[in-house]
């Protein structure tokens, strides 16, 4: 355990920053798994609804990714990668394979 007025400061702040993250990184994945589960929906049963549905999903887990980067949470290198996977899941479903 800490000795000293700094170091307890420290592990505070360290406690409440794990905190932060994990509910950043909590709510991004639950928000990327929501798109995927849009893009599964709107495969099966393409309608205008759902695909208005994958773009809000997606537009609302793009958000919160780059959130989590500006924050710190995330890497901006792992953020373009998170970005990047749910933007190849978006185009493969609606733009249709020529």
């Amino acid at each position: 355990m800490a000795n000293n007025k700094s170091a307890k400061k420290r592990i505070e702040i360290a406690e409440r920053n794990r905190l932060r993250n994990r509910t950043y990184k909590s709510s991004m994945r639950t928000l990327m798994k929501r798109c995927f589960a849009a893009c599964d929906a709107y495969s099966a049963t393409p309608g205008d609804e759902a695909k208005a549905s994958v773009q809000t999903s997606m537009r609302a887990a793009f958000s919160k990714i780059d959130k989590a980067v500006k924050v710190g949470v995330l890497h901006r290198n792992n953020g373009a990668n998170q970005k990047s996977r749910l933007s190849a899941a978006v185009r493969k479903v609606l733009e249709p394979a020529s």
